[in-house]
């Protein structure tokens, strides 16, 4: 009998498609329109805005998911997806700061995300290479701002390049939280823009302890830049679509894995039986 879902607004449907693809791999369009309801031609529809973002492949007949990122994708692109799955990592990850620390803000939506669970917090230095989540913090009374130089990326409204990299190492961070469009094992924290990789190695060099928040959709994909190894880093913040499989291999290396679920007041276990 086939499954029968409620109405999905165009971004609930195309965040279900993606859901479906990484359990089984590849459907074809025939499959997706039974599973999801609609018509063909709004499976085509939703299968052509994917891949527009390079979240799927088309195959003939069909589509995968796509694991090879080609192109980091626009901040327009990315600011209305996964809200549920970026606020619950958000929290968990903010949870993490205390008054008085040092902390650097990775360019990204889901980073720029845990301001409001920042609210309380005191005395802290903010250090971002992300403009919107600077203009995001201005407005803070306990924060010290630093906004990081160097040549901004106008489609994700980031500073990147050698000036950013040159400023990050005179300063010594507490927390550097850091954000990737395409991450796993094998190929670590990856990117398809060269400029970006030396100011994530730079945040990573001037922390004390480093997290990488990024969502289990991104997981398994690759660009063509490794800007850090997974084992370089402490703990992953990610949501709690991640399959147990994949957090199995994360933990293997050695990192601390947080699987943040909205309905479990933002916060879900790694594989143990509390909060990683």
């Amino acid at each position: 009998m086939t499954e029968q879902m409620a109405p999905l607004i165009p971004e609930q449907r195309r965040q279900e498609i993606l859901r479906r693809l990484r359990q089984a791999q590849v459907l074809s369009y025939h499959q997706l329109t039974e599973l999801l309801g609609v018509s063909h031609m709004t499976i085509r529809r939703d299968i052509a805005a994917l891949e527009k973002l390079g979240s799927v492949e088309v195959t003939p007949g069909g589509a995968k998911i796509a694991t090879r990122l080609l192109r980091e994708p626009e901040r327009a692109e990315k600011i209305g997806s996964d809200r549920a799955a970026k606020t619950a990592m958000a929290r968990a990850a903010a949870a993490m700061v205390t008054d008085s620390m040092t902390v650097y803000l990775d360019a990204g939506t889901t980073v720029q995300a845990m301001r409001p669970f920042l609210d309380g917090a005191r005395d802290l230095t903010v250090v971002s290479n992300d403009l919107a989540t600077v203009a995001d913090f201005c407005d803070h009374p306990g924060v010290d701002l630093i906004c990081l130089g160097g040549r901004v990326e106008v489609s994700n409204r980031s500073t990147v390049g050698r000036l950013a990299t040159l400023a990050l190492r005179e300063l010594s961070l507490d927390v550097a939280f850091l954000s990737s469009s395409s991450w796993d094992v094998e190929h670590g924290v990856s990117t398809p823009v060269e400029a970006k990789v030396d100011v994530k190695r730079a945040a990573l060099a001037a922390a004390t302890t480093s997290v990488l928040v990024a969502g289990s959709a991104k997981y398994g994909r690759f660009a063509r830049y490794r800007a850090l190894r997974l084992e370089e880093i402490d703990t992953i913040v990610t949501d709690d679509e991640l399959s147990d499989e994949a957090a199995g291999l994360v933990e293997g290396v050695g990192v601390t894995l947080v699987r943040a679920g909205a309905g479990d007041g933002g916060i879900g276990a790694g594989s143990g039986d509390g909060v990683a």
